[in-house]
């Protein structure tokens, strides 16, 4: 019986191996060859000319270089779907070259972390554990969750860094329409915003900061400004773009335009606050119901059912 399991997981475990290295090697012609040393390369350059934002926030280069290597073979992330996904992990902050490289990377090794598990668990289940194909199968699946759990990890960052974004875009706005009133440019605006809010969120500032530099490069500055708008991906900075976009097409005063938006959004964010309030009550009913109202009435109730019980006792 222990021969057998044995022999099982070997099996497992070769076909595993077999899997992921057709995996890793399934694009290697010369040119596919060609395009992976082009895109290490200038993912190095990359890092090496990354802000230190960015260095900060990645995970140690060791590993990174390593992930990046395996992802740089993965055949999953297809071209059409890189744009995609840099998209995606611009939203969650992460803007190095070799950031799709890695979280390719990071889908095989979580898939065959799993697999190895299912592997290593498959044995204990009762009736179907012995059963090769059935565990073939639960590697297989264990293999997909695990290749999934990176996307699911990425959208989480995506929605903590937009919920952070969201409450401090208000005082951005304040902030905007107070630097614009003492005659500041929007560059040298959204650069002293970007300082200010550098303590009180991060990600905004950022943003701002990014967004400035691409505006003091030059070029066109609505293309800068759309790119901020569709990495972070809310309403309220789309239409503080459309704001700031429409002014300089159209010549109106970008203080008078941000007034009105700040004014806009801080009757926004009233109402939703409001909203809040309102669907606080019915959602405090059923914790009432079941943690104070039965200790209320055992307090109410109690001393009376005591005196009775004692009555009915003494009879």
């Amino acid at each position: 019986m222990m021969n057998a399991d044995l022999w099982r997981n070997g099996a497992l475990l070769l076909l595993l191996a077999a899997f992921t290295l057709w995996l890793v090697r399934r694009d290697s012609s010369p040119r596919a060859r060609i395009v992976q040393r082009t895109r290490q390369a200038v993912g190095r350059v990359g890092i090496d000319n990354s802000a230190p934002a960015d260095v900060a926030k990645r995970m140690p280069q060791r590993f990174a270089r390593r992930f990046a290597a395996l992802g740089e073979r993965m055949p999953v992330v297809q071209a059409e779907d890189r744009a995609k996904l840099a998209t995606r992990l611009a939203s969650a902050g992460f803007r190095d070259r070799r950031a799709v490289a890695v979280i390719a990377g990071l889908k095989i090794v979580a898939g065959a972390c799993l697999a190895l598990g299912a592997i290593a668990l498959g044995g204990h289940l009762p009736k179907v554990g012995q059963i090769f194909a059935v565990r073939a199968l639960l590697m297989a699946g264990a293999f997909v969750v695990g290749m999934m759990l990176p996307e699911y990890a990425l959208a989480f960052f995506i929605r903590h860094r937009r919920k952070a974004i969201a409450a401090a875009l208000p005082d951005a706005l304040d902030l905007l329409v107070v630097c614009t009133n003492a005659g500041n440019s929007l560059v040298v605006a959204i650069k002293r915003v970007a300082r200010e809010l550098r303590i009180i969120c991060p990600p905004l500032a950022d943003e701002f900061s990014v967004t400035a530099d691409e505006l003091s490069i030059g070029g066109d500055s609505s293309q800068a400004l759309n790119a901020m708008s569709a990495r972070v991906g809310l309403s309220t900075m789309r239409a503080l773009v459309t704001t700031l976009v429409q002014s300089q097409k159209y010549g109106t005063p970008v203080t008078q335009s941000l007034r009105t938006l700040s004014r806009t959004e801080r009757a926004m964010q009233m109402v939703a606050l409001e909203e809040k309030a309102a669907k606080l009550a019915p959602k405090m009913v059923m914790p009432m119901m079941l943690f104070i109202m039965p200790t209320v009435s055992l307090i109410a109730a109690g001393p009376a059912a005591i005196r009775i019980m004692a009555v009915f006792h003494g009879h």
